[in-house]
């Protein structure tokens, strides 16, 4: 099968991580990997590997533009913002994995309004967004959300630089996601590092208020979600069966990666690279299908 050629910008966690899960995608072709430091572990992954590597940053694919045609960008939110203008005027397709909010936000699992084959741009939220707004959005679907506050916990061994750096966009742009794909009137987000040792499992809390309770609709319309995420992130889970009270609704959430690239204890790269990849390949494929469909015209 034809695949579309891919490659990746920034080699910290999350793009060795994408790496990894891109290596398995039947749509996806990753060829190169970005950085600006030749000695990081990424980057030495990816040339052992095989993959064409540039230590120069996004001057790298800008020299060679025809290496890839979807880019996925890890690097951070103030980086994405200058990588997007370079990358849009490359005529590239780019899957955003920091919380620049360049483009519109994407949950695999939700999906969105959006008409796809117009877009060039698209922002994989927060890792705390990709686990929690789908929450959320379930919710939302029975019962009117009014409030919607998270909580993401995670092992502080599995926050790079890139995340460290972020803190600030992981909050406005979660509490974004909240809103614009969960679907309620005002969200919250907050991330909590933890330095625990062993490291724990990322864990997620979902706080609802709601109009016009359903405990039944509600509580289906959660394990429902669950099962959607655990189609492409198999250690997405419920701890406990949601609480409820009064008005609102209680959510509490694990997630064990796959153990790519970093234990399964860092399912905050996990979720996030999932989500990225999900997304990717359908984007790949529109591509796919939009060069057979010139391809046949030609004939």
């Amino acid at each position: 099968m034809e695949k579309v050629k891919a490659a990746i910008i920034g080699s910290g966690n999350i793009g060795t991580d994408l790496m990894y899960k891109l290596e398995q995608s039947d749509v996806i072709d990753l060829t190169t990997m970005i950085g600006i430091d030749a000695d990081s572990d990424g980057l030495i992954r990816a040339e052992k590997s095989g993959y064409r590597v540039f230590s120069n940053g996004i001057q790298g694919f800008v020299d060679n533009p025809d290496s890839a045609d979807i880019v996925f960008d890890a690097t951070s939110a103030i980086a994405h913002v200058e990588h997007a203008k370079i990358l849009k005027d490359l005529g590239k397709m780019v899957i955003d994995l920091t919380p620049a909010a360049v483009g519109p936000f994407f949950s695999p699992a939700v999906g969105n309004k959006e008409d796809n084959s117009k877009l060039d741009n698209v922002n994989m939220i927060t890792c705390g967004g990709q686990a929690t707004i789908p929450i959320v959005n379930a919710v939302n679907q029975v019962s009117d959300v009014k409030y919607g506050e998270i909580v993401a916990t995670i092992s502080s061994l599995s926050a790079g630089p890139g995340t460290r750096a972020n803190i600030d966009e992981f909050t406005i742009t979660t509490r974004r996601g909240i809103e614009e794909v969960g679907g309620a009137n005002t969200g919250k987000a907050l991330i909590i590092l933890n330095p625990a040792d062993p490291p724990i499992l990322m864990r997620n809390t979902v706080y609802c208020e709601v109009e016009h309770m359903d405990e039944a609709k509600v509580n289906a319309a959660i394990k429902a979600m669950v099962d959607k995420v655990k189609e492409y992130v198999p250690g997405y889970h419920l701890r406990q069966d949601p609480i409820f009270d009064g008005n609102t609704i209680t959510v509490f959430l694990e997630i064990e990666g796959a153990g790519d690239y970093f234990p399964p204890y860092a399912g905050n790269l996990d979720i996030m690279t999932a989500a990225a990849k999900r997304v990717g390949e359908d984007f790949g494929r529109l591509m796919l299908d939009k060069k057979a469909a010139v391809q046949n015209h030609k004939k």
